[in-house]
């Protein structure tokens, strides 16, 4: 599957492409204020409506996050991603408690076209390094940021880990792409 948007635009030597996102949150759509999953704001309650209004409005790419699988490890909307998968016309990249091999490849086999993965890729980078090798353009690492330091576990946690040092871990291990937020400036 091959990841080309009419709409991105060019910084000098690569694309950039926006995704629109929707997080999610007992099969709710919402939005932290900076993480904080005490301070969300539901936005609705049917996530492949969201998701047909950013198709039609002509989004080719979506990213979803599973917000209750970043904090549980695991996933915790599946219903919800289901139904986005299924209601949205483009290609989806999902997030949040994606940590071993039988969650990828059961994203995969239900048609998200790219898996993110952050805490893994701090805890585990060979794990990670590995699924990228599996599976061809279909891994992003998620680069989360609060302070310089990467931060985990649905930005719960924060490592001692520089986020440039992450970065760099995954520069040449095949990749998809990096996806870096700043915590602070989320929400």
């Amino acid at each position: 599957m091959a990841w080309r948007c009419s709409n991105a635009f060019s910084t000098g030597d690569r694309d950039v492409i926006v995704f629109p996102a929707i997080d999610l949150k007992g099969g709710e759509v919402v939005r932290l204020a900076e993480g904080d999953m005490a301070r969300a704001t539901v936005y609705g309650d049917n996530p492949a409506a969201q998701a047909l209004l950013f198709a039609n409005a002509g989004a080719e790419y979506l990213h979803v996050v599973d917000l209750d699988g970043s904090f549980a490890g695991r996933a915790e909307n599946r219903e919800a991603v289901e139904a986005i998968v299924a209601a949205f016309p483009g290609y989806v990249q999902l997030g949040g408690g994606i940590r071993d091999a039988a969650a990828v490849e059961g994203w995969f086999g239900l048609g998200v076209a790219r898996v993110v993965m952050g805490s893994a890729a701090l805890k585990d980078p060979e794990f990670v390094k590995a699924m990228a090798k599996e599976w061809e353009n279909g891994i992003v690492v998620a680069v989360d940021a609060k302070d310089g330091m990467v931060a985990t576990e649905g930005w719960a946690e924060v490592s001692d880990v520089p986020v440039r040092d992450l970065a760099r871990r995954f520069e040449d291990a095949g990749v998809a792409s990096l996806l870096f937020t700043d915590i602070g400036r989320d929400g």
